[in-house]
């Protein structure tokens, strides 16, 4: 199994978790995720190591060791010799640009999401096309390629009739941000891919991750995946649960209203893993909607409150995106259960891990960090 973007929150813990699980795996990143750090002045509130340091560590500690290739997926021959020397029976893909708001900071990160995030991925397709088309491709997509419409939204197809006829139609997307766009045309690009060379694939449409540890990453501090908190790239519940261990307000945006799909770490890799062993056909792009639970963002804040020992006040922030402030959000997500995903809850995790995690490092966290930085309404045409 070849991880793209092994260095990241989900691709480290995904491969441990599949060289756990007997797999041969292979670890591939740019390390462009640390330069975001680099450029943001913030970084993550759990340190980590470099990626060599924790393939090492997991070698001594499991006896499996992990070969790694150090390189750009824009560089598309190094995308294919990587391929062909490796020569996977699966590529996991995480390997792009993940954050809504560092694609709308201006025109530059407008550009540069959409380019890393869909040439990288062409290159994927065209390396799997030219070297094994057998290869199955587990691409990591999002829910927010969906935007937030007024009907149910179906695993990434919609059966579809008008003026008497029927067809069978990827879902209408309404992404609500330059990166869940790039997103939505890698799902169509490799939909194309499938319909056209025949690929195989499997398109996750992941909610919001929570949690920061796995049964492989609690075996040495060493192996500790990121725990990112800042406005651009932290997540509204990890903001929330600093908050709460800070003696800060919880800040919400807006009403707090808008509601999502969440899914503990835990699950993730185990979504990979079922999505592994249970392939798509070929010719087949085949859809899961990654997501176990679904809240609205005061509830979110509600169940921190509910959870944290100690008091914990709420304020209302101006959004600075552009999004319903209430909306109707109901999703399907039944095919990863009938695959046997077996759950983790929200409120169990906070409980376990999450207050605790934030405790031990909460020197570490750059307050000023916390509060938005990006509107969605400002146009601005920097090149940097």
């Amino acid at each position: 199994m070849l991880v793209l973007g092994a260095d990241g929150y989900l691709g480290w813990p995904t491969a441990l978790h599949l060289s756990d699980q007997g797999y041969t795996v292979g670890l591939l990143d740019n390390f462009a995720r640390r330069g975001y750090d680099e450029e943001l002045g913030s970084g993550s509130l759990v340190p980590i190591e470099e990626l060599k340091v924790r393939r090492d560590v997991w070698q001594e500690l499991s006896g499996q060791a992990m070969e790694l290739y150090t390189g750009d997926l824009l560089d598309a021959d190094f995308v294919t010799e990587t391929v062909r020397h490796f020569a996977p029976d699966a590529i996991v893909h995480f390997a792009e640009q993940r954050s809504a708001p560092y694609s709308m900071i201006d025109l530059a990160h407008a550009s540069y999401t959409q380019h890393n995030n869909v040439i990288g991925n062409l290159n994927v397709m065209f390396a799997i096309a030219s070297v094994n088309p057998d290869i199955h491709l587990v691409k990591l997509g999002t829910m927010g390629e969906y935007g937030t419409p007024n009907i149910d939204i179906e695993e990434g197809w919609l059966e579809v009739e008008h003026n008497g006829r029927r067809d069978r139609m990827l879902f209408p997307k309404k992404p609500g941000s330059f990166y869940h766009l790039s997103k939505v045309h890698d799902s169509h690009n490799i939909e194309f891919g499938c319909r056209i060379w025949g690929l195989r694939a499997t398109d996750l449409n992941q909610g919001v991750v929570y949690g920061q540890q796995t049964p492989q990453t609690e075996r040495d501090p060493r192996l500790a995946t990121r725990f990112d908190y800042d406005a651009v790239f932290g997540t509204v519940l990890n903001r929330f649960v600093i908050q709460a261990v800070l003696g800060e307000p919880l800040t919400v945006y807006g009403t707090g209203g808008q509601t999502r799909g969440l899914l503990d770490i835990r699950d993730t890799v185990a979504c990979i893993q079922l999505a592994i062993d249970h392939p798509a056909e070929r010719g087949e792009f085949r859809v899961f909607n990654q997501m176990t639970e679904s809240y609205s963002v005061s509830q979110i804040a509600d169940i921190v409150s509910r959870t944290y020992p100690g008091e914990v006040r709420v304020e209302h922030l101006d959004n600075p995106r552009v999004e319903a402030p209430e909306h109707y959000y109901n999703v399907k997500h039944t095919g990863l259960v009938e695959l046997g995903l077996q759950p983790h809850l929200l409120s169990d995790t906070l409980i376990e891990s999450m207050f605790g995690i934030v405790e031990q490092h909460q020197d570490r966290v750059q307050r000023n960090r916390l509060l938005p930085s990006v509107k969605w309404r400002e146009t601005r045409n920097s090149v940097g």
